[in-house]
């Protein structure tokens, strides 16, 4: 993903050499964001042609900051499958769960061992999926999905159906010209 801003000294939110085999590979970030408010996930999809596909949720149960960090994965990773894509690339800010998604390190809290099974289940469904760590400030959407997540006060059958973003190039009174 490419987003040109109007900050001079921001170029990009992520960009990433992309070799031939992961020109049909679509792209997951997920973020989770845990504070007194409440608790809230957040995942991006984007597609080979760089569609973004946002999700945020705010979970309604009593979470610890961990599971907070591997739910948005199960919530990406159901959507892709939903979307039927079969190469993924995930990527997340959090060196704890990539390294026990990637098997690297053992999962010794009984909270997440579910959920990690869960997450291992879900990969079955895939051709091909890759779980990669980056730095915290290379994911930054999700994080204000998440963040916005928890922001508002929902029912438990109150979802908002959907916030859409765009992006506007020019001042409104231009349209009256």
């Amino acid at each position: 993903m490419h987003l040109e801003l109007l900050d001079e000294d921001i170029m990009a939110l992520f960009e990433e050499e992309v070799e031939d085999g992961d020109r049909d590979k679509w792209i997951m970030w997920f973020d989770g964001a845990s504070e007194a408010l409440g608790h809230g996930v957040g995942a991006v999809l984007v597609t080979p042609d760089d569609q973004c596909i946002p999700f945020t949720t705010r979970l309604g149960f009593d979470c610890t900051n961990n599971m907070a960090k591997y739910k948005p994965c199960t919530l990406g990773t159901q959507a892709a499958i939903d979307f039927n894509v079969k190469l993924l690339k995930v990527y997340r800010d959090s060196a704890l769960v990539i390294h026990q998604l990637k098997g690297e390190w053992e999962t010794r809290d009984h909270k997440l061992i579910p959920y990690q099974a869960y997450i291992k289940k879900l990969t079955e469904f895939f051709d091909d999926i890759s779980f990669h760590h980056i730095p915290k400030e290379e994911n930054p959407m999700v994080n204000a999905f998440s963040t916005l997540a928890f922001m508002f006060q929902l029912t438990s059958h109150g979802d908002l159906s959907y916030i859409e973003f765009k992006c506007c190039g020019k001042p409104a009174h231009c349209c009256l010209i």
